[in-house]
């Protein structure tokens, strides 16, 4: 475990004690139930304590864990028959970006996210999670293909950023995105995006211009990383976090600023500490939002997107010139 995560430790070597318990008295064939269960009172006390009072540096740390679900993950458990399609149809095909048709409850849709590595092979394989152009070029082009076939647009966010390499740039990196953000804008299908990790930047702004937006409990969305922010702010990027406490890059403080839909909440100390049980939160909310957004006309479906991000504007401008004074 690493320094960052040290406000996890009670909670982390209770539960390993509670474990190597189990062990013992199944090896020794002892009954030691009562003394198990008067430590996993505990532990639920701990983790109440420890994961109610969460600071805006430790969601960091939790978005970032190696071991958090990837898109990939939660296509395979909120949606059936998903076939991913490739290519760019100019380029090339982008490993960090995935996308494909899926089944959603008997509804076709597109799924889109981003895609992070298990280890550190896969992770090279996908550049870390940071798409390239022809990521979010492929990502366009299965956008305009839902919206010629009437599908429903669901995106996962995850992502310390765009491809900041000169390759990326070469190829039109901001170009490929702010088409994203053009298209997303107009598209005529309703769109979902949910932040299931790091949101970062440009890169992850690519893929949330949408309906509706939706954090889980521990993930972050900013247009940097608070290590980025303290090396500008103040030229030392080991202030980061105190650049995380300052930015209102975690859920709680967007959904606060309307920046966000809703929260979704996460398993006590990580959506990673139970996949199967944020799916099913996630399910819940993607059926609701999903019903919702279908029964509504383009029209009006548009009408209300462009006066949400317009709100979002004012929003933003009010916070600017109020801490400009």
């Amino acid at each position: 475990m690493t320094t960052e995560r040290n406000f996890e430790k009670p909670v982390l070597e209770l539960r390993t004690k509670i474990e190597e318990l189990r062990k013992f008295a199944k090896e020794k064939d002892l009954d030691l139930s009562s003394e198990i269960h008067k430590m996993e009172v505990r532990l639920q006390e701990l983790e109440e304590s420890v994961y109610t009072n969460i600071q805006p540096w430790e969601r960091v740390q939790i978005a970032r864990d190696h071991e958090r679900p990837t898109s990939l993950d939660y296509i395979s458990l909120l949606f059936s028959d998903f076939l991913e399609l490739h290519g760019d149809r100019l380029f090339g095909d982008d490993k960090a970006i995935v996308a494909g048709i899926a089944t959603f409850e008997d509804q076709p849709i597109t799924v889109i996210g981003h895609q992070r590595g298990k280890d550190t092979k896969e992770n090279i394989m996908r550049f870390f999670g940071s798409p390239h152009p022809e990521g979010y070029r492929k990502a366009l082009r299965l956008m305009k293909q839902a919206e010629k076939f009437n599908r429903p647009i669901v995106c996962f966010i995850d992502t310390k950023g765009a491809y900041p390499g000169k390759s990326a740039e070469e190829r039109g990196q901001s170009e490929a995105i702010a088409k994203n953000l053009l298209m997303m804008a107009g598209l005529n299908v309703p769109t979902i995006s949910i932040v299931i990790g790091e949101g970062g930047s440009g890169g992850a702004l690519a893929l949330g211009v949408a309906d509706r937006i939706y954090m889980l409990e521990n993930s972050t969305y900013s247009v940097i990383s608070p290590e980025g922010a303290a090396a500008l702010l103040w030229k030392d990027s080991t202030q980061a976090k105190r650049a995380a406490e300052t930015m209102k890059i975690t859920a709680p403080d967007l959904y606060e600023l309307g920046v966000i839909d809703s929260i979704i909440e996460e398993p006590k100390g990580g959506a990673q500490r139970n996949i199967e049980e944020q799916a099913v939160s996630m399910r819940r909310v993607l059926r609701d939002a999903l019903s919702d957004l279908k029964a509504k006309s383009v029209e009006t479906l548009l009408e209300q997107r462009y006066e949400k991000y317009m709100k979002m504007g004012q929003i933003a401008d009010k916070r600017v010139k109020a801490e400009s004074k």
